[in-house]
């Protein structure tokens, strides 16, 4: 019985990498069309005539129905358990994008040229989401337990820490944003920004895997240092030259990674796995919602004063801190 129990074990974890590595696929595919639109969305916009806040308020809206639909990420690694490759292969398209609009721009390609490049890699996503449709109908059954139907039963402190998370957010602004910055204030080229993207978020890479590993060790003092760092992004961003806003735009890809690794840790810790595809959904929601405000007041402060979004954004993710420690501080005394 045991020789015949084994191989139906193998099978079965080799179905659900087979799995994840499918939609690792589908999110290097994805992520590259999104951050490689995104890189060039803000300037292409204002060439239409938008004004900063207009952009911002777009982007932010797209952001917030992104942040939304996160459950279904969070649900994946629940069922799977790798949540690396996936991360990884997520990460790499989000690096991959930029850099190849940056590349159509060297060779002075239009953006409509651009987004047309980018319709290879959003076809090719659509094309491994068909394949694990046809190969895997049915991925709950790749690992044993009912999912949770019910939402009930969150405490206080989830919703605290989704309400300190919403703020870190409302002050990260959007690329879309930044990049309009640039533009209008010949910080860098035309064909500079996007790289200047693809730089941010290939060392948020490098900084996800050290706040993983200082999370580990430390808990939330790691979300409070995180989020001093980041909060700093915004001056070096918006007052600076070239290489002073390439420094700060490193502050904001580690921005990124604590709401892509130190959030989502937040979450896989304080839940049951059979409660996380929810809790990943609503706190990112959450998260999402404080974008969207942050979005909409950095927008209209914008045309009021650059000072005035500086100190906005570094108002709004400090006063997050207070929020991570008075949750982790009822935790600890309930």
């Amino acid at each position: 019985m045991t020789t015949q129990a084994r191989p139906l074990v193998q099978v079965g974890a080799s179905a659900a990498f087979a799995f994840v590595f499918t939609m690792g696929i589908v999110n290097l595919f994805g992520d590259t069309t999104y951050e490689g639109g995104a890189s060039i969305n803000g300037q292409f916009l204002s060439s239409l005539g938008a004004s900063a806040a207009a952009i911002s308020i777009i982007a932010g809206a797209g952001e917030f129905l992104g942040y939304s639909l996160r459950s279904i990420a969070g649900w994946t690694a629940d069922k799977t358990g790798v949540y690396a490759l996936n991360t990884a292969l997520d990460e790499t398209g989000a690096t991959i994008g930029p850099l190849l609009i940056a590349f159509a721009l060297y060779r002075h390609a239009s953006y409509r040229t651009g987004y047309s490049l980018l319709l290879i890699s959003a076809s090719l996503a659509f094309v491994a989401l068909i394949v694990a449709r046809i190969v895997f109908p049915v991925p709950a059954k790749l690992e044993q337990g009912e999912p949770a139907t019910k939402i009930e039963g969150f405490t206080p402190n989830f919703w605290l820490y989704m309400v300190a998370a919403a703020c870190f957010g409302a002050g990260l602004m959007s690329f879309e944003f930044i990049s309009v910055h640039f533009a209008s204030h010949h910080t860098v080229n035309e064909q500079w920004i996007p790289i200047f993207l693809g730089i941010s978020t290939g060392f948020g890479v490098l900084a996800n895997l050290v706040l993983g590993r200082l999370y580990d060790r430390a808990g939330i003092s790691t979300v409070v240092g995180a989020v001093l760092v980041s909060a700093l992004f915004s001056p070096f961003v918006f007052l600076g030259s070239f290489g002073v806003a390439l420094f700060g735009m490193l502050l904001w890809g580690v921005g990124y990674a604590t709401q892509d690794t130190l959030f989502k840790a937040i979450v896989a810790d304080r839940l049951p796995e059979g409660r996380r595809n929810f809790a990943f959904g609503i706190f990112y929601t959450g998260y999402g919602g404080g974008w969207l405000i942050g979005s909409i007041a950095t927008g209209l402060l914008y045309h009021v004063s650059v000072a005035a979004v500086i100190a906005f954004s570094m108002a709004v993710q400090l006063g997050s801190i207070p929020l991570f420690l008075f949750a982790r501080r009822r935790e600890s005394t309930s």
